[in-house]
């Protein structure tokens, strides 16, 4: 029904925009007006389409808790006798009744015979609601219309009110976004406080033991109920320096080929392909870590594993013998792929930026390409390319789907790259997956790894718009 609603408005605002239009070119003849006619069209236009577009909002809002208070109102006294749960139930049986679908066969007389009379009752009810938010859209915009052809004159502003109309809504937009950062933060700072009150905040931040499994009773075995966030600190940093150590060189050197060397033609073909893998879905790098990548580096370290068995170094050999396909070095290095075009996108750009003239004194000087480059060119976009790396740093600390698919759900305090980990994402999501009690610590602990990790990104953010800030070149 909101499609027929939305519909109906848009031909309303495009008739509202004719009719404005053609309103003031007649009565503009023989004046000289302060708006072009599309402009007064566009004022008709608001004010037939926004009165009706608040008002469908309004009732999509609205709608729903008046339709139950109605329903509520009649209730027989059989429905009302049932509890909370049942009575629920059997108005979504009614509801499924009166759009047409078979009921369930779980209600006794009365209830069954009362089952019918619900449906046809509810589905009155929801279409006398329909119909009239409907015309009371209806209403508004003809009331919108009637006032805005009494506004169409040569010496009306209608610019100038357009204009306030767009600046008011880039401003509620504007709030919208400030509003919502405000209660995401609000959010994880009060469910954060409650974790903290349950778990001090030193053995929180410092403790390297993560197991974070409340005991139900005094006897429960493995529930150790230990909140030391160490090793997810630690498993976190060690994927995002393996994923800086293969997108950084690569995205860098990728940049410097596309912006100093390589033709337009070239360009033209290996930019978009690399920006290619921008576009793939993180969960595509997970099964290609887990299914390709992972396999490969086990075949290869065992490999080398059995070759040093026997020797001096039968410890090492033994130890690379039993390497699994899960391991940070997998996470680490499918996630510096995914960071590539990131990093070289941006610091293309960066260079690009940089100007002709400072090449060309380069090159009056006798300084070949590659000097130029180490010598002119990076120095002087290296505070935008220090912004970027920072960036795909904040990017690589936030990944979840990548880590858990190819370097396991172990928090284990190791710097080790081929042993398995677990980052801080990864434990959000397993923490509140399935069915959870939101009041016990194990679940607020969720909220205490959300504020860190949005505290440690915010601060990335902030270095990063720092060194772009503070060394910025300004060229002329």
């Amino acid at each position: 029904m909101i499609w027929i609603y939305l519909l109906v408005i848009f031909a309303l605002g495009a008739g509202a925009y004719v009719g404005g239009r053609e309103l003031a070119r007649r009565r503009a003849v023989g004046a000289r007006p302060h708006s072009r006619p599309g402009q007064h069209g566009a004022y008709a236009l608001i004010w037939v389409a926004v009165p009706a577009l608040v008002v469908v909002i309004l009732s999509g809002v609205f709608s729903g808790p008046l339709e139950r208070q109605l329903i509520a109102v009649d209730t027989p006294d059989s429905v009302t006798a049932l509890e909370p749960f049942r009575r629920q139930a059997f108005f979504a049986d009614a509801q499924r009744v009166g759009h047409g679908q078979p009921a369930l066969q779980i209600w006794e007389r009365p209830l069954a015979e009362q089952l019918p009379i619900e449906a046809r009752r509810m589905v009155s009810i929801e279409r006398t609601l329909q119909w009239g938010s409907g015309l009371a859209a209806l209403l508004a915009a003809i009331l919108g219309g009637l006032f805005v052809s009494t506004q169409i004159r040569p010496k009306t502003r209608a610019r100038n009110r357009v204009e306030g109309w767009i600046w008011g809504a880039l401003f509620v937009c504007s709030v919208v976004a400030i509003l919502t950062t405000v209660g995401i933060i609000a959010s994880l700072a009060f469910d954060s406080f409650r974790f903290f009150e349950k778990v001090p905040v030193f053995d929180f931040l410092f403790g390297t033991k993560w197991s974070p499994q409340i005991a139900i009773r005094a006897d429960q075995v493995g529930s150790s109920g230990a909140f030391g966030a160490v090793p997810l600190f630690a498993g976190t940093f060690l994927i995002m320096i393996i994923a800086m150590c293969v997108a950084a060189p690569i995205g860098l050197m990728s940049a410097i080929y596309l912006s100093e060397y390589a033709g337009r033609n070239t360009r033209s073909i290996i930019k978009p392909v690399l920006e290619i893998l921008a576009g793939v879905p993180t969960v595509v790098y997970g099964f290609f870590a887990a299914l390709t990548v992972g396999p490969a580096l086990r075949v290869f370290f065992n490999e080398i594993g059995l070759f040093l068995m026997g020797g001096p170094l039968d410890g090492l050999g033994q130890y690379l013998a039993l390497v699994q396909n899960q391991m940070a070095l997998t996470a680490g290095a499918v996630m510096g792929i995914m960071l590539i075009p990131f990093v070289s996108s941006l610091s293309d750009d960066i260079l690009n930026a940089v100007p002709q003239s400072l090449r060309d004194g380069s090159f009056a000087m006798g300084a070949t390409k590659s000097e130029t480059v180490k010598r002119v060119l990076l120095p002087a976009a290296l505070p935008g390319i220090a912004g970027a790396l920072l960036l795909a740093v904040s990017r690589a600390i936030g990944e979840t789907m990548i880590v858990t698919m190819a370097a396991g759900l172990a928090a284990n305090l190791t710097l080790n790259p081929l042993d398995t980990v677990t980052t801080v994402t990864v434990q959000i999501v397993t923490l509140l997956t399935g069915d959870q009690e939101f009041n016990s610590a194990k679940t607020l602990s969720a909220f205490g790894l959300g504020l860190t990790l949005f505290l440690v990104t915010l601060l990335l953010n902030i270095i990063a718009q720092r060194i772009v800030q503070t060394y910025r070149e300004q060229y002329d």
